[in-house]
């Protein structure tokens, strides 16, 4: 471990099991920074960051200094780091150039990093080395050019993960939404929305959020179209796909109800009428909730064999490099990670998002 001296092993009061681990996102958004600036904040003393060391020390300069950075040599060195020092464990594979890709701007070195450091969190998570996994944001145009075939963090994920069935859910204090289709246009989300994806995201929604602690969840499913369809006046999904899987869902022993107008059903999940709301396209599900504010909106991952959490914001390359990035998204992420992976120890307590 280079920079911050080591401590006695007992440094962190015995506290057992493996780090969660934060990957740094793109080097070229804020990701580093408000990593950065949330160890300056709160130091918390259960995490290690997957990242370029020297990225993270220009993120540190940024955000104003005055915070150590340990180099980790072995991840296991993460329980010496003494307080108040951020501690980085660099994996093998990133650019030699990447402190040459300019901050705010797309770079497929910088994707490249960012995939890369994705991929060794994972490893360590299923090597046993890590609890769970905590992403910074990603820039989607960075990693195609980078050359990756996925569009996104979810969609990579679940190939790592051996290509589970996967779902994303957005949760903050007052609302949560899972999404049946992501990453697509509109034309290839409408096409498939079917009654076994409707189905299938239901049931990963009812197992998941069951783990986390609600045993028997509220879902109302939000219908594609205007007012639900109007009984097929706008559309015909609702009748030919989502109210079928709704039953199907219930003859499980699921308690989802539907399907209701997309533009009222988040209003009434906020009024504590449901404990979630499964919507049909990307934009239907994660307006509502970034509207309410993205600094306490978590992005979760569902079906995954592993805990993943993520910000609820991008890049936002306007602002790199100036030291004015908000971390309060990645500190709720990072809290709500260390629960869900409490959660899953056999020790833990469950916890509810």
């Amino acid at each position: 471990m280079k920079e911050c001296g080591m401590t006695p092993e007992n440094s962190l009061d015995g506290k057992p099991g493996a780090p969660l681990v934060v990957s740094m996102g793109d080097a070229c958004g804020i990701g580093p920074e408000i990593i950065a600036k949330l160890w300056q904040r709160e130091a918390p003393r259960d995490a290690v960051v997957v990242g370029d060391v020297a990225v993270m020390r220009r993120a540190v300069a940024a955000v104003g200094g005055g915070l150590a950075l340990a180099e980790l040599q072995e991840l296991q060195e993460w329980a010496r780091v003494p307080p108040r020092c951020l501690p980085v464990w660099q994996p093998e594979g990133l650019p030699a150039d990447l402190m040459e890709a300019p901050l705010g701007r797309v770079d497929a070195r910088a994707g490249a990093a960012a995939a890369r450091c994705i991929e060794a969190a994972v490893g360590l998570i299923q090597a046993g080395r890590a609890s769970g996994l905590v992403t910074a944001p990603i820039h989607k145009e960075a990693l195609h050019a980078a050359g990756s075939p996925y569009p996104g963090h979810t969609e990579m994920l679940q190939a790592l993960a051996g290509d589970v069935p996967v779902r994303m859910m957005l949760a903050n204090e007052e609302l949560r939404t899972v999404l049946v289709t992501i990453h697509c246009s509109l034309r290839d989300a409408i096409a498939r929305v079917t009654r076994d994806s409707v189905l299938q995201t239901l049931r990963i929604t009812g197992a998941a959020l069951g783990r986390m602690g609600l045993a028997a969840p509220r879902i109302a499913v939000a219908g594609l179209n205007p007012h639900a369809g109007e009984g097929g006046l706008f559309g015909d999904e609702e009748i030919l796909h989502i109210a079928p899987a709704i039953a199907d869902a219930r003859a499980l022993g699921l308690d989802a109800t539907g399907p209701y107008a997309p533009d009222t059903v988040f209003m009434r999940a906020r009024r504590g009428e449901f404990d979630v709301v499964v919507a049909m396209t990307h934009d239907h599900g994660l307006i509502p909730v970034k509207y309410l504010g993205v600094e306490q909106g978590v992005n979760v991952t569902l079906g995954l064999p592993f805990v993943r959490t993520s910000p609820d914001h991008g890049t936002a390359f306007d602002i790199a490099g100036r030291g004015m990035a908000d971390p309060s998204s990645l500190a709720v992420a990072l809290a709500m990670a260390r629960r869900l992976a409490s959660a899953r120890s056999p020790h833990g307590q469950r916890e509810t998002v």
